[in-house]
C-alpha cells in the first residue's frame, strides 16, 4: 500500500475561549471524501440536500460530507492535555487512508507549545485506530508511548469490553502498536465513569457516552461559567444534529448509540456551550440550536490568531 503524506504547511491551530481556557484543534487530516457515505450511510445526498447550513463547510454541492481526523489540546487546572490521539504516524493499517501516513501532528503539537515531554493528560475517548494512534510512535524499530510523562485515560468500561472482544488481525494490530506499548510502560489509566460523570481535573469532567462503543466518554471543559462539550464519536458529523437518528456504520449498539446523541443534544440546546466535534470539519465549534424535529450548529467564531 502507498504512504500517504499530509505535511502541507499549517496554519495557526484553530482555538476557542471556553472561560479561561483555549482549546486547541490539532490537525492530523481531512478525512478522504468515500469516508462519509460508508461512515454514515443514511446521511444521503438527498439528507444533506434539505439542510442548507450544512454547505458549504460540512458537506460539499454534491452533498458529500466532509469529516477530518484532528484532536483537541488545552491547559486545565496546570495540566497539559490532549483528548484523543488521532491515527497516528508509520502503522500498518487494513485502511489505505490510514496506512502509513506521514503528517506534521507533532510539529502541529509542538506550534502551541505541546511537546512529547510535557503533556501531563491523554484522555482517550474511547478505543478506535483512529482516536489512539499518536498514543505511540516508532523509536529504533519499537512503538513506545509518544507522551512518556503523560497519564493515559479511558475508561474502565471500554478497556474491558476490547480486552474481551475476539478482535481480528487489523484491530489486533492496532491494540499491539497503540495500546499495549502504554499499558506495559505503566501509564494507562481506567477511570470509573458513572452516569452522572466523572472530574478527571478541574474543569474537565468525562462523561458516559455508550453505544458507538461500550465505554465511549464525551469530554466536558468548564471555566468561569461557560463549558464545551468534546464529542467523541457520539456524534460523527453536524448532519447527526439534523438527523440525531442517523447512526454510523461502526457502532457498536446503533440504539444505545442514538439515545446517547439524543442527550447529548438536548443537554447542549440553548445552553451556549459549544460543542467541538471529534470529526467535524472547520469551523468545527457551534452552538446547538433546535430546529424542527432536531437541531441545526450555529458555528462559533475562532479566536484571532495569537499566542
Amino acid at each position: 500500500m502507498r504512504t500517504a503524506q499530509f505535511t502541507e504547511p499549517a496554519p495557526a491551530a484553530a482555538h476557542w475561549s471556553v472561560g479561561e481556557i483555549t482549546v486547541h484543534r490539532i490537525d492530523e487530516m481531512p478525512l478522504p471524501p468515500a469516508t462519509g457515505p460508508w461512515l454514515l450511510p443514511a446521511a444521503t445526498p438527498d439528507v444533506v440536500a434539505e439542510h442548507a447550513w450544512l454547505r458549504p463547510d460540512y458537506a460539499g454541492p454534491d452533498g458529500v460530507l466532509h469529516l477530518d481526523s484532528h484532536s483537541f489540546a488545552l491547559v486545565v487546572d496546570g495540566l497539559r492535555v490532549l483528548v484523543d490521539t488521532g491515527i497516528g504516524n508509520g502503522k500498518t493499517r487494513a485502511n489505505p487512508a490510514w496506512h502509513n501516513l506521514r503528517t506534521d501532528y507533532l510539529e502541529r503539537l509542538a506550534a502551541i507549545g505541546f511537546t512529547p515531554e510535557n503533556v501531563d493528560l491523554v484522555i482517550l475517548t474511547h478505543l478506535h485506530t483512529d482516536h489512539v494512534g499518536w498514543n505511540t510512535r516508532e523509536v529504533d524499530g519499537a512503538w513506545v508511548p509518544t507522551f512518556p510523562r503523560a497519564r493515559y485515560l479511558t475508561s474502565r468500561a471500554e478497556h474491558e469490553f476490547w480486552a474481551a472482544y475476539d478482535m481480528d488481525e487489523a484491530r489486533s494490530g492496532m491494540f499491539r502498536d497503540s495500546v499495549v506499548p502504554v499499558e506495559e510502560a505503566g501509564l494507562l489509566d481506567l477511570v470509573d465513569v458513572p452516569a452522572d460523570g466523572v472530574d478527571v481535573a478541574d474543569g474537565l469532567r468525562l462523561l458516559p457516552a455508550p453505544g458507538h462503543t461500550p465505554g465511549q466518554v464525551a469530554v466536558r471543559v468548564s471555566s468561569a461559567g461557560s463549558a464545551a462539550l468534546i464529542t467523541g464519536d457520539a456524534v460523527h458529523h453536524p448532519v447527526q444534529l439534523a438527523h440525531p437518528e442517523i447512526g454510523s456504520c461502526v457502532d457498536i449498539d446503533p440504539v444505545q448509540a442514538e439515545a446517547t446523541r439524543r442527550a447529548l443534544l438536548a443537554g447542549l440546546a440553548g445552553t451556549g456551550a459549544l460543542v467541538l466535534g471529534t470529526h467535524f470539519p472547520a469551523p468545527t465549534a457551534g452552538r446547538v440550536i433546535a430546529e424542527g424535529d432536531g437541531y441545526r450548529l450555529a458555528p462559533a467564531a475562532e479566536l484571532p490568531e495569537g499566542p
